[in-house]
């Protein structure tokens, strides 16, 4: 029972950590006691303050106000040394919740939407833009519904640190969480890069599976330079983030249903919607199981990564109000 209680304190404190991480500002307990429920952790101020106390003693944050702490450099190295065992399965763990805090309403068109944010070197972001505008523009993106930030400015719990831009696109989760919403289950199975021929999807040349990575597929592949985008956008032939997703045979008519008001609410992402039991794009399927490929959101952010502009990129982060959101075209003028 000891070491459970200790391995829970630790993941406890492994968050606290990331909060304050994440911020270029230091954070009190109330505030992180708030973004800590975004995570599944509930925590009063009281007992946010008992950890923080206890990080303070080990020299991972520091106190430099009345009730505002910083991370400090071994603060920041313990968090890079995180527990394995928080790592594994951490991508399918952020799906999950991101889809559950999804609760867009299509017939009113409001409510929060899932979203990656990218960060890009502010006197930049105009020639990121101009290398994404093909992309935008052949719909190899989930939507063309975007938001950005600036320096001291927040997308979600995000903050902009000085000298950045933040853009915000949609993610592909806004599918799972309408599914889930209607009562679709939906099994998320794995990112991977898909290759084009002639406009058309042909198949997967690379994949890594959500239940066995901490970071977004999406985000491996960016760094690595494997996609192809531009040439995708230009040619019709390249290669792109995809995702791999399931939904029992018996959920396709609710799932068309659902997937066609995402559309008329300019929210796309689905890019082939298999047969009952029928491999797509060469990936086998289960007995009454459909298979589903959605477009990576990333996609316009490794075009301009392709472009030789490099972004810090936080796939599936967060969730912003629709509402907020505008059109691609309105702010690549």
């Amino acid at each position: 029972m000891i070491g459970v209680e200790t391995q829970e304190v630790e993941r406890k404190e492994h968050l606290i950590l990331k909060i304050l991480n994440d911020s270029p500002q230091p954070l009190g307990a109330r505030v992180i006691a708030r973004l800590l429920k975004d995570h599944g952790v509930y925590l009063g101020e009281r007992a946010v303050r008992y950890h923080l106390k206890l990080m303070d003693g080990r020299g991972l944050t520091r106190l430099i106000s009345r009730d505002g702490r910083l991370i400090t450099e071994p603060g920041v190295e313990e968090l890079g040394n995180a527990l394995v065992r928080d790592k594994v399965g951490f991508a399918i763990a952020r799906i999950e919740l991101l889809a559950l805090r999804t609760d867009f309403d299509w017939e009113k068109g409001t409510g929060l939407v899932p979203v990656n944010v990218s960060f890009f070197p502010k006197e930049k972001f105009e020639k990121a833009l101009q290398a994404m505008k093909p992309v935008f523009a052949a719909g190899i993106c989930v939507s063309d519904l975007v938001a950005v930030a600036h320096e001291g400015e927040q997308l979600g719990e995000l903050i902009v640190h000085s000298g950045k831009t933040a853009l915000a696109t949609v993610c592909s989760i806004v599918i799972n969480g309408t599914l889930l919403k209607a009562g679709v289950p939906m099994d998320s199975r794995f990112g991977g890069i898909l290759q084009i021929r002639n406009h058309e999807p042909l198949r997967f040349v690379e994949l890594i599976h959500y239940a066995g990575s901490s970071l977004d597929p999406s985000e491996v592949f960016i760094r690595a330079r494997m996609t192809s985008v531009r040439d995708a956008a230009r040619t019709g032939n390249g290669k792109i983030l995809a995702n791999f997703r399931e939904i029992p045979a018996l959920c396709r008519p609710i799932a068309e249903n659902v997937v066609a008001k995402l559309k008329d609410a300019g929210l796309g992402g689905l890019m082939v919607m298999g047969n009952t039991s029928e491999p797509v794009c060469e990936m086998p399927m289960e007995l009454n199981r459909i298979g589903m490929i959605l477009i990576g959101g990333l996609n316009p952010i490794a075009a301009a990564e392709e472009a030789g502009i490099e972004a810090e990129n936080y796939a599936m982060s967060t969730v912003l109000e629709y509402q907020r959101l505008k059109r691609f075209q309105e702010i690549a003028s």
